[in-house]
């Protein structure tokens, strides 16, 4: 039995564009579990200005794989709208795939 993969992606947002991000956000994290994501977390770093990680869960690395490359593009009609937002760009967008250890 394969265990479900936890996802962290991470991402500087132009300061100016913060409202607008995070009324985007809303429908990102509407959308996520049409792919497979649960246990969806969103935050901002207390530390580090601006900047965002999400977290959540996927059932399988081809899940995580296809999400990462719709997150990473502009043209999903939801995802895609944060592109803007986001301070250097969609390639700026970071991704990691963790295995849970026991």
């Amino acid at each position: 039995m394969t265990k479900a993969l936890q996802i962290f992606m991470e991402y500087k947002v132009i300061e100016q564009k913060i409202n607008e991000y995070e009324q985007a956000m809303e429908r990102v994290l509407t959308e996520l579990p049409e792919f497979g994501a649960t246990n969806i977390q969103w935050f901002v770093s207390e530390e580090q200005p601006f900047l965002y990680v999400e977290m959540y869960e996927v059932p399988t690395f081809a899940h995580y794989h296809a999400l990462k490359k719709l997150r990473r593009s502009e043209e999903h009609h939801i995802f895609g709208e944060i592109a803007a937002y986001i301070d250097g760009g969609i390639e700026k967008i970071h991704c990691w795939a963790f295995q849970r250890k026991e």
